[in-house]
This record gives C-alpha cells, sequence and structure tokens, in this order.
C-alpha cells in the first residue's frame, strides 16, 4: 500500500510520550520499502490523541515523524496561520493534530481540534495533489 499511497497521514494514540509499539512495530517492518524508496518524496503528516493535557502529545507527534523522515518523506504540519492554533485550549499542534480525550476518553473532540485535523488532511492532500501534477 505504501508504495501506491499518495501521501500519508499517521496516527498513533500516545504512550508515555511516544508511538504506541503496535505503530512502531509496522514502522519497524517497513524496511522494503526503505530500500526501494516507495515514500521518497510524499508528503505526510501525523496526529495523536492522549488522555491529558500535557500528556506527550508533542512528543509523540515528533516520535512518528523519524521513521517517516528516513523514509524521504516530505513533513506536513499545521501553521500559525490557522487560528485555531492560537485559540485551543485542548488538542492541536503544529507538529500535527491532537485530542485530549481524557483517561477514559470522556472528552469529545472539540471544535478547535477538529478544525486543525481538517487543516492537516488539507494540507497533505494539496501537497500530494501538486506533487502527482
Amino acid at each position: 500500500d505504501f508504495e501506491q499511497c499518495a501521501g500519508l497521514v499517521l496516527g498513533s494514540p500516545t504512550r508515555f510520550g511516544n508511538m504506541a509499539a503496535a505503530l512502531k512495530y509496522f514502522l519497524d517492518g517497513s524496511v522494503a520499502e526503505w530500500l526501494s524508496g516507495a515514500l521518497a518524496g510524499k508528503p505526510a503528516g501525523v496526529f495523536t490523541s492522549t488522555g491529558s493535557l500535557h500528556g506527550g502529545q508533542e512528543s509523540t507527534l515528533l516520535s512518528m515523524m523519524l521513521p517517516l523522515f528516513h523514509h524521504g518523506m516530505v513533513l506536513v504540519g499545521i501553521p500559525y496561520s490557522e487560528p485555531e492554533l492560537s485559540s485551543t485550549r485542548t488538542g492541536g499542534t503544529p507538529y500535527g493534530a491532537s485530542h485530549v480525550a481524557g483517561s477514559r476518553g470522556e472528552f469529545p473532540v472539540s471544535d478547535e481540534e477538529r478544525a486543525l485535523a481538517r487543516a492537516l488532511g488539507r494540507r497533505v492532500a494539496m501537497l500530494a495533489a501538486r506533487l502527482a501534477s
């Protein structure tokens, strides 16, 4: 599937400030794609969810970016020109979309989090379309 994608938006819950082990295992298994350069030059964005505010969102997003950089992907973030990045009281970072779910998943996605997730998806899609043409 990696070879067929025009872009990638990758998500994981936060586990102690890092991506979930299952995602790390999946990425560790992408050596053939790394060797062939299947993802090189394709845009990518990342998103996460935490149980608490300051629960490691940014470090999780950064940890997810590292293998994508090694694959040669073009990482896309969320610029401060998105007004919700400055008004959110829950999730959302310039590194990628995020959500504060609560320790039991009791908090719904906020309007700001939703807008920032859409902005990230839109940016990855627009870049993928530009690079494909």
